[in-house]
């Protein structure tokens, strides 16, 4: 018998990359119960404002706000050709008593848009515990290595020498701005409210005989009842579809960071200098068996290149609404706002277990030192001759030579770097082997790279954490 999940496409965010709680919020399952509470909330709230609601037909919806009937709902959609109506008509069914109040005024948005914001609100904040256990990760590693010396570079060039947590810092930063433009994001997302079918709410000013006041107080009840402290202010039939544009925007925010902590990683493991986790019995190569391929940061690089593009759509479906509605952005939306939120929880699963195991290799980061700091030490070495009488124009000229020569052997014939002993052997520098040895000590080049690391981790850094203490930590292990 085959295997009927394997003869059917599946989304590789729910096979392979998305954690099963960002993968239940997204479930048409929880959609449809979300749609049963908002009813519910709405039938509330207009009782409270004085309609003829009854106590037993609102405890006849909340009795019936969990048993989904989804082959009914299935039945009905096929019929009706309209998914709210469908999700509606099965809950009347289940609920006669309430079947004349449930839906009283409002329009289709009131469900499917609020339910949005609703499912939006709890991925986010699913993504920000993701992303604080990632800062976390950073943090503990740039504290390990704030002055554990390496070079850096700029155009991967060898540049200056920096430190390993320095640069760890610069990974930490990045993420800890993203979870200042996630909070700006929960801290402005607001629900639609009740509205009614083109955002007059002409239908709740009817069912309230004019009682404008009334209708603002539904409006009002509805979004505190769903966690809010107030409504949009203003609406088409939806919420402005900019708000998803901020939405997935945050995402390509933090996409951005991770591909660029993933891409220094790919690159610091060709160096040998930093390696992502590799575990006892991984391939890395199906014809090279020697081979330690970065497929962890590769993923993520994936993964995030998605998420940046994804954010295209909804830039597009936000400026191409007409007027107060028009319905070329559902199955869009379907697919951006669900898939941009799996995508980025796998990510942020990915980043949290390279982070947090990454492998570091000093004896590396000390030979390349070694093979560039002869270079970078001229003008130290250049001072020190001067000091002890040299002519600074001939020194400097003389240092150029050795430079280029000391250069040449390396390029082109794959030799070591013999620049201190061409300058040693130079008696015009008057600088021994055992003098030019000790100016090699890299730490002495990294300038105020540890001291910024200790600043930075010390206050900002953790300024912003201490605000997460109540996120609890997480073990991230990737899926496949």
């Amino acid at each position: 018998m085959p295997d009927i999940t394997q003869e059917r496409y599946q989304s590789p965010f729910s096979a392979r990359y998305a954690g099963g709680e960002m993968q239940r919020l997204f479930s048409p399952a929880h959609r449809a119960r979300l749609f049963r509470r908002l009813w519910v909330i709405l039938a509330e709230a207009q009782k409270e404002l004085g309609l003829p609601i009854t106590d037993e037909q609102l405890a006849q919806m909340r009795a019936h706000t969990e048993d989904v009937d989804f082959e009914a709902v299935s039945g009905l959609e096929r019929e009706l050709r309209h998914d709210v109506m469908a999700h509606l008509k099965a809950f009347a069914a289940v609920c006669p008593d309430a079947a004349p109040i449930i839906h009283l005024g409002a329009t289709s948005c009131y469900v499917t848009d609020n339910a949005d914001v609703l499912i939006l609100r709890d991925a986010v904040r699913l993504v920000r515990a993701r992303l604080v256990n990632v800062a976390r990760a950073l943090y503990a590693f740039a504290e390990k290595h704030k002055g554990l010396p390496l070079l850096s570079f700029t155009h991967f060039q060898p540049a200056q020498p920096t430190t390993l947590g320095k640069r760890a810092c610069l990974w930490l930063q990045d993420v800890l701005t993203d979870l200042d433009a996630l909070e700006h994001f929960l801290l402005t997302l607001r629900p639609l409210g009740s509205k009614g079918a083109t955002g007059t709410q002409a239908s709740f000013l009817s069912l309230f005989h004019g009682d404008y006041d009334k209708v603002k107080q539904l409006d009002l009840l509805t979004a505190r009842s769903m966690g809010f402290e107030r409504p949009v202010a203003v609406s088409g039939q939806t919420y402005s579809r900019k708000t998803d544009s901020a939405a997935l925007n945050v995402l390509s925010g933090i996409a951005q960071s991770a591909h660029k902590f993933s891409n220094d990683v790919r690159l610091l493991q060709h160096l040998k200098e930093v390696e992502e986790p590799f575990e006892t019995a991984q391939v890395g190569s199906s014809a090279m068996p020697y081979k330690r391929n970065p497929m962890r940061c590769e993923r993520m690089a994936g993964l995030a290149r998605f998420l940046i593009s994804n954010a295209l759509n909804a830039h597009s479906t936000a400026a191409e609404q007409w007027l107060e509605r028009t319905l070329d952005d559902s199955a869009n939306r379907r697919l951006s706002l669900a898939e941009g939120f799996l995508a980025a929880d796998g990510l942020l699963a990915l980043y949290h277990n390279v982070a947090s195991g990454l492998t570091v290799y000093p004896k590396m980061m000390e030979k390349h030192l070694r093979e560039e700091l002869p270079f970078m030490a001229t003008e130290d070495i250049l001072m020190h001759a001067v000091l002890l009488g040299g002519d600074r124009q001939d020194l400097h000229e003389r240092l150029r030579l050795h430079a280029m020569q000391a250069g040449k052997r390396v390029k082109e014939e794959g030799l070591d770097n013999d620049l201190l002993e061409r300058l040693a052997a130079d008696p015009a520098f008057a600088l021994d082997w055992e003098t030019l040895e000790k100016m090699m000590d890299p730490a002495d080049y990294t300038g105020c790279a540890e001291k910024q690391a200790e600043d930075y981790l010390q206050g900002e850094a953790m300024e912003a954490l201490d605000q997460y203490k109540d996120v609890p930590e997480e073990v991230t292990d990737i899926r496949l």
